[in-house]
């Protein structure tokens, strides 16, 4: 039975991913802010689900994964679906700063610990969800543009690692477009798609072992235009 831990489990994407992959009976870890709803994916499969309840932005992630794993007795895939990001014209540093603790704080400590995991291990699968807004900056969200960016490209630094390190650890990026969650803020929002549809897709990538997935699928051609728009243009939208 394969074992994977969920951080951001609670809802949206993580949650899920999470009841996903019970169906395909693997052995999970699940963590995230709000015990109760652990609790409640925990209830109805108890005997494949282990909870550590905490807050990325406060907690010793690291520790916290070294107790959740060594209780798990191990680990294959590791899945970061926790992220967080607010429309901020008026450029609130609170609201930008928030966005930063979890984004880029919280997610450099805990890739830089499963990074470490699966390289002492031999093996592994790290995942993150990142998003379609961190190809370019955005004047409505400029903070959680910036910070997908950061994550995008740690992540190919880590690829470009583990190559280097001949290290079998696969490092996925999934950009998602818009998916119906909380997380899908703003009007004239198009291409929504359900939570299910995105968890179905993000499996297929995780079979794939793919270095880079678009959800849906067909937000590429979004990904390539966004490349394209000359930055005289980009500006003025």
């Amino acid at each position: 039975m394969k074992k994977a831990i969920i951080i951001g489990a609670t809802s949206g994407i993580g949650n899920e991913l999470a009841r996903l992959l019970l169906k395909k009976n693997y052995f999970i870890g699940i963590t995230g802010r709000r015990l109760n709803e652990l609790k409640k994916l925990k209830g109805k499969n108890p005997n494949q689900v282990m909870i550590n309840s905490f807050d990325c932005t406060l907690d010793n992630n690291s520790q916290r994964l070294t107790d959740l794993v060594n209780e798990m007795g191990g680990l294959d895939l590791l899945i970061l679906s926790a992220g967080t990001g607010d429309l901020n014209e008026s450029l609130d540093f609170t609201i930008e700063n928030n966005i930063n603790l979890l984004n880029v704080n919280a997610f450099t400590e805990i890739v830089n610990w499963a990074y470490k995991y699966f390289y002492n291990q031999g093996h592994g699968h790290l995942l993150v969800i990142s998003s379609i807004a961190g190809l370019r900056g955005g004047r409505m969200a400029p903070a959680y543009n910036a910070s997908k960016a950061y994550q995008i490209n740690y992540l190919e630094g880590l690829r470009q690692k583990a190559h280097k390190n001949k290290k079998s650890i696969i490092i996925t990026d999934v950009r998602p477009g818009f998916v119906d969650t909380a997380m899908a803020k703003g009007e004239g929002l198009f291409w929504v798609s359900s939570k299910e549809k995105a968890a179905k897709q993000i499996y297929q990538i995780i079979l794939k072992k793919k270095a880079i997935g678009y959800v849906t699928k067909r937000w590429w051609v979004i990904a390539k235009l966004l490349k394209l728009i000359p930055s005289g243009l980009y500006k003025r939208m």
